[in-house]
């Protein structure tokens, strides 16, 4: 796309940094900070503007001007923290913005208590029976202003915000779009928003205000739904628009690469925003993820101690903590700290999710399940956690609970391997072969990461006596290995030479079963059975040789790797 278009269709920049420099400057009056700050990266990564285009201050009314003293006397308070005090001096205000700060303040201090009592009183796992005892209330008042048209764009989101806290997700949905309509710049709202959209076809159903920052918004959606390819060219296009210059954006397409598991490309970006932003602790949990999967431990060790020195109690200075110790395998020190992760913020995702994994790994499997279940808790959307969930009902031998959790975990995402290899194990152990047949050949398709999908499905018809479909599969299999340069690592590719070299000597392609026994003889698990092998076919051999196939070059166009044996069709079991 080109510059001009781009431009033309995200208007013009100068008047986008005009209304995030605005929306910056209401939003911290009303103490909503990370909207404040989100809005201020935004803002820091377009060009600056010269004294007389600076956007001018908002409109002061009469009604503000009545409560300005006590509204600054109450957001003294409400920065300290001090939200019941804050609240008392806002009783009887007028203007919107007292009315907001009224209002937060008294939901603040009800999330602020009821935090309290968690911390006190239960542990990390339990599950917390208390609530908000400002909700219902806030809600009854605040329904009252709505249905009399009384609430602004800010009021609207803390309406919102009440009725999702209260589990009332339909009418969340609805006011957080009222709210995003009345104030499209206010990210706070589509973030709110974000976390209730279950699916794609919910996302387009919604009636969103036709405004620059909903790109924003689709973009991040299409992250969360796992359409990364859609996600990244969102993005790709912002870049283009003039956001280049964003860190917000360079950290979206890091966690974006994360999602799809492209480990190198992530690690770069992620490198990038350190250099730009060496004090930034947003996203270094998903970077210190990909320097644990990569095992690089000076790297997550020298992560770990500079988030220290930045800020020791943030939610993810811990987690990034718990991932440097569960990498050296100190798994109750891991555990640890994700649980104090997770009483600065009861509501981290990752911290639950990552906690689930140190149970599992402590054979803890009943507090895996419930780490797991408060993940899913936190967000339906997390693959992860009803994955784990499939595990330790695997572990606990319940095939039943395992199918049901995997399938969710694949609906979640429909092109991993892993999750399609899980639910063909499953289906497996519960009898449904022609089932599992179509799990694992699915998983091969949509490219094997584990590299077991083949294996496990040449298994399956060696033992349903299935010679030809499982001599298939073996074939498939060893050429995937050999042509990723990992035959010497990888353990199984003795099995399939011994299947397949026993497999041609019964079809008596001799020339074939000869050059799976020598390969035999490369491993030590099968060299004794190659050996005998190699001594059976010299006896029996014709004296008229044949030319050997060379059974390891790449595939033929028709995808018959087995040759002087018929096809084999596996679209019979092809989902």
């Amino acid at each position: 796309m080109k510059m001009a278009a781009l431009c033309s269709e995200y208007g013009d920049l100068v008047q986008i940094k005009k209304q995030l420099m605005s929306v910056i400057s209401l939003c911290k009056e009303r103490g909503l900070l990370h909207s404040s700050k989100w809005a201020s990266e935004l803002a820091s990564a377009l060009d600056r503007l010269p004294k007389d285009e600076l956007p001018p201050s908002p409109p002061f009314t009469e009604e503000d001007a009545q409560d300005l003293d006590a509204l600054t006397l109450a957001k003294s308070y409400f920065d300290l923290k001090e939200y019941d005090r804050a609240a008392y001096f806002l009783k009887g205000c007028c203007s919107q913005k007292a009315y907001f700060l009224y209002m937060y303040s008294r939901y603040l201090s009800g999330e602020k208590k009821k935090d309290d009592e968690t911390v006190d009183s239960l542990g990390p796992l339990e599950k917390g029976q208390v609530r908000n005892e400002a909700l219902r209330e806030l809600r009854v008042e605040l329904s009252k202003k709505h249905n009399a048209g009384e609430l602004d764009g800010f009021t609207l989101y803390l309406y919102g915000v009440v009725l999702r806290k209260l589990d009332l997700l339909k009418e969340a949905v609805e006011v957080f779009v009222e709210a995003i309509h009345a104030l499209p710049l206010h990210w706070g709202a589509w973030l709110e928003l974000s976390n209730l959209v279950t699916n794609i076809e919910m996302l387009k159903s919604l009636s969103l205000p036709d405004c620059w920052i909903k790109d924003f918004f689709l973009a991040h959606m299409y992250t969360e739904l796992q359409m990364i390819k859609e996600a990244l060219q969102k993005y790709q296009n912002l870049i283009e628009a003039g956001f280049s210059k964003s860190t917000y954006i360079i950290s979206q397409i890091a966690v974006a690469y994360h999602n799809i598991r492209d480990i190198d490309q992530a690690l770069a970006l992620f490198n990038e925003l350190r250099e730009q932003d060496p004090y930034r602790i947003d996203n270094m949990d998903t970077f210190s993820n990909l320097l644990y999967v990569k095992s690089m431990k000076p790297e997550l060790s020298y992560l770990a101690h500079n988030l220290v020195e930045i800020d020791k109690y943030r939610v993810e200075t811990c987690c990034v903590i718990g991932n440097y110790y569960s990498l050296r395998s100190q798994h109750e020190k891991a555990a640890l700290y994700f649980q104090r992760a997770l009483k600065l913020n009861p509501r981290c995702l990752g911290a639950w999710t990552l906690m689930g994994h140190e149970y599992m790994e402590m054979k803890n499997t009943s507090a895996a399940i419930q780490a797991y279940r408060h993940a899913i808790e936190v967000n339906k959307r997390d693959y992860r956690a009803w994955y784990g969930l499939g595990q330790t009902y695997e572990i606990l031998k319940m095939p039943f609970y395992c199918l049901y959790y995997y399938r969710k975990a694949h609906q979640l995402r429909p092109n991993d391997s892993r999750m399609l290899v899980a639910l063909g194990e499953s289906y497996e152990k519960l009898s449904q072969h022609s089932e599992a047949k179509k799990c694992y050949w699915r998983a091969y398709s949509v490219g094997d990461v584990e590299k077991m999908a083949l294996l496990k499905l040449a298994k399956l018809h060696e033992q349903l006596n299935e010679s030809d479909d499982a001599a298939q599969c073996y074939m498939l299999y060893i050429q995937d290995i050999f042509s990723c340069g990992e035959q010497l690592e990888h353990a199984e590719v003795s099995t399939a030479l011994r299947y397949l070299g026993q497999y041609y000597f019964k079809n008596k392609l001799y020339d074939e079963a000869s050059l799976c026994a020598q390969r035999c003889c490369d491993y030590n698990d099968a060299r004794e059975e190659g050996k005998a092998l190699l001594r059976q076919i010299s006896q029996v051999r014709d004296q008229i040789e044949t030319p050997s196939a060379d059974l390891f070059a790449p595939l033929s166009n028709n995808n018959t790797p087995v040759r002087r044996v018929s096809p084999l069709n596996l679209i019979s079991f092809t989902p």
